[in-house]
């Protein structure tokens, strides 16, 4: 199915606003959960759309800035998932292989920014010391504005311009060469899960992931909302249990910083 101006557009718009949030790290919104989801909204095909958001979501669990560091970029990755699986018809899996490429040029061009922004520091400097804050504010609204347009100009012509050679491309592929794409896709969630747990996990919290693997795997559900559940529930359990932990820690230090019970004394 073919792009619009208009979804070409909506899309455009949502990547600016999308973009100034994956600058300002501020409500999150730039996460493939919410971009595959919202463009998925755009396109009228929202199942699509969030299957593309929890596959490309799970791949990019684990890929977050580190200091100077920057990951493949989450907006172009969840954008053009949505685009190219509904524009060439290719499972979203697929289209997560086929997406990398965007996401990598992106990746670099902030990484560019990153870099050319740093001529703005001795700018910004004397305006703070000159305390003229009206040159400072607009100095510091003049990269968002920047990166902020980039994204619509990169989308704009990844996801509008570009989706009639992106569909030739696709279609002209091998089998075998589509299907490894298919293949890499699926590996990749696992991958991006794996790096989170790499980071987050702890042993005294492996008992949940493996209640949790265990259900999702082998427990027959309609729906993962039973494991969901699962999850609440031992996340109350850990936290009331963390809390009596912590109270008792404190009773026992009170009690040795001031030398006993109230009864104790002479």
């Amino acid at each position: 199915m073919d792009i619009t101006l208009t979804q070409g557009i909506l899309i455009t718009i949502f990547a600016i606003i999308a973009g100034f949030d994956f600058w300002l790290e501020g409500l999150y919104i730039f996460r493939p959960m919410i971009v595959c989801t919202v463009t998925g909204i755009i396109l009228g095909d929202v199942k699509m759309g969030l299957i593309a958001a929890g596959l490309t979501e799970l791949a990019f669990a684990g890929l977050t800035p580190a200091g100077g560091t920057q990951p493949p970029n989450p907006i172009l990755a969840g954008v053009m998932t949505v685009v190219i699986a509904h524009t060439t018809g290719k499972s979203p899996a697929t289209a997560i292989g086929l997406a990398l490429p965007f996401s990598f040029l992106m990746q670099y061009i902030i990484l560019f920014y990153y870099s050319i922004f740093s001529v703005f520091m001795a700018k910004a400097d004397k305006y703070a010391a000159e305390a003229n804050i009206k040159a400072y504010t607009r100095l510091t609204l003049l990269p968002i504005l920047l990166v902020g347009l980039t994204y619509g100009v990169v989308v704009f012509l990844s996801a509008y311009l570009a989706q009639t050679p992106m569909k030739m491309l696709v279609e002209a592929m091998p089998g075998w060469l589509s299907h490894g794409f298919g293949i890499a896709g699926s590996i990749l969630p696992a991958v991006g899960f794996g790096l989170l747990l790499k980071v987050m996990l702890k042993a005294n919290y492996m008992p949940y992931l493996l209640i949790g693997f265990l259900a999702a795997c082998f427990i027959n559900f309609s729906n993962l909302l039973p494991v969901a559940v699962i999850g609440v529930a031992a996340a109350v359990y850990e936290y009331f249990h963390s809390r009596e932990k912590r109270e008792l820690q404190e009773q026992i230090a009170n009690a040795a910083r001031f030398g006993g019970d109230d009864e104790d004394g002479i």
